[in-house]
C-alpha cells in the first residue's frame, strides 16, 4: 500500500508539473517555405523563441512550415484571417490587387538591402497603408533584398530577355517582365524550381536569399544582377495574427506580442534576408555558375524600360482613389531616410 501511495504521489506530481509548465496559449504559425529556409530558420524561430521566453512560456509557438495546415500559399493571408492559423508569413503579391498601397514598395528599382527597406516599408505601412491590414493585427511587413534575374541562358543585355519565360512572384513584376520584354509566368515561390526543372519557365526573379532552399544554383548556371544600390525589383511580405486569437490573450501576453511587433521585427525579418544573401551568391560561386552584373550604361537601359511600370501602376490605383505618385514619393522618402542610418 506504501509503494502504491508512493507512486500516486510521484504520478500527481509529474502531473501538476506538468501542468504549471504547461503554455497557457499554442499560436499556430504557418507558412509556405521549408524549416531550413532562411526566414523560417533565422527569422521565424528566433521570433518565436524570444516571444516564448518573454511570455514566460506561457505563449508556445507551434510551427508548421511547408503549408502544413493545408491550403496554398495564395491562401495564407485569409487563413489568418479566418482562423485556420493563428499566425501567418506570406507574400503579399500572391493575392494580386489586395494591397494595392502596399505595392508602391514592389515598383521596380525602388530599395536595396532590405533591412533599411523593410523598416522603410513597415512605417511606410502604419502611416498610409494599415486599412489594408484591417481585417488581421499585423506583427510586421518587410521586404527582401535587391532582386535579381536567375536564367538557364545567359541574360547579359534588355535583348536576351525578349520572349524568355520568366516566374514572376508578383503582379507588379509580372508588369514589368512584360514591359522588358519577357513572358511573365505567375506562381509562388515553392513551385520555382519544378517549373525551372521541367521547361515550365527559362529563367526566375528571386533574391539570392531563397536560392539554397530551392537548390537555384543547381538547376541554373546564370544568375544577372545590376549596377547600384537598387535591385531590379522587390516583393512584400506580412507576419499577420489572428484578431480572434491575439484578442483572447489576457493583458500581460498581448504586451508580448506587441513588444514583438513593429519596427525591430520588421528589421529582424529584413536582416535575416541580408544575411540569406550573402549565403545565395556564395552557393552560386560555389558551383561555378555565371554572375553577369550588368554595368551602369546597361542597368540605365532597364530602367528606363520599366520605368512605365509607375504609369502604368499610377493610373490603376487612381481608380480606386489612390494618390500613386504621393504614395512613391513618401516610400521613396522612407527608403532614403533608412537607408542613410
Amino acid at each position: 500500500m506504501k509503494l502504491i501511495n508512493n507512486m500516486m504521489a510521484a504520478a500527481i506530481g509529474i502531473f501538476a508539473w506538468h501542468a504549471a509548465s504547461a503554455a497557457d496559449v499554442t499560436l499556430r504559425f504557418h507558412q509556405f517555405l521549408p524549416p531550413q529556409a532562411t526566414i523560417p530558420s533565422k527569422a521565424i524561430t528566433p521570433w518565436a523563441q524570444k516571444v516564448e521566453k518573454e511570455s514566460g512560456g506561457r505563449i508556445k509557438i507551434q510551427q508548421f512550415p511547408s503549408m502544413q495546415l493545408g491550403g496554398k500559399p495564395p491562401e495564407l493571408f485569409d487563413q489568418a484571417k479566418d482562423g485556420v492559423a493563428d499566425i501567418v508569413w506570406t507574400v503579399l503579391g500572391y493575392t494580386p490587387g489586395r494591397f494595392p498601397k502596399s505595392e508602391v514598395f514592389e515598383l521596380p528599382f525602388s530599395s536595396g538591402l532590405a533591412e533599411p527597406a523593410s523598416r522603410a516599408f513597415q512605417e511606410y505601412v502604419e502611416k498610409y497603408a494599415m486599412d489594408e491590414f484591417k481585417d488581421v493585427k499585423v506583427i510586421a511587413v518587410h521586404v527582401h533584398g535587391p532582386g535579381l534575374i536567375h536564367s538557364k541562358d545567359p541574360v547579359t543585355n534588355l535583348e536576351d530577355l525578349k520572349g524568355v519565360k520568366v516566374r514572376g512572384g508578383s503582379r507588379i513584376t509580372n508588369i514589368m517582365l512584360e514591359q522588358l520584354g519577357a513572358t511573365p509566368v505567375g506562381m509562388p515561390v515553392p513551385a520555382v524550381s519544378e517549373a525551372l526543372s521541367k521547361g515550365v519557365i527559362s529563367a526566375t526573379t528571386i533574391p539570392w536569399e531563397v536560392v539554397p532552399a530551392l537548390k537555384v544554383q543547381q538547376i541554373v548556371k546564370n544568375h544577372t544582377g545590376f549596377a547600384g544600390d537598387q535591385g531590379l525589383y522587390t516583393q512584400t511580405f506580412v507576419v499577420a495574427m489572428n484578431k480572434g486569437a491575439y484578442d483572447k490573450l489576457p493583458a500581460d501576453l498581448k504586451k508580448v506580442i506587441d513588444a514583438n511587433s513593429g519596427a525591430e521585427t520588421a528589421a529582424l525579418f529584413g536582416r535575416a534576408m541580408d544575411a540569406g544573401d550573402k549565403v545565395g551568391l556564395s552557393l552560386a560561386q560555389k558551383a561555378g555558375n555565371k554572375i553577369h552584373m550588368l554595368d551602369a550604361v546597361e542597368t540605365q537601359t532597364w530602367r528606363r524600360t520599366a520605368a512605365g511600370v509607375r504609369g502604368v501602376w499610377y493610373k490603376e490605383v487612381a481608380s480606386k482613389g489612390i494618390d500613386g505618385p504621393k504614395l512613391a514619393a513618401e516610400a521613396e522618402a522612407l527608403i532614403a531616410k533608412y537607408s542613410k542610418k
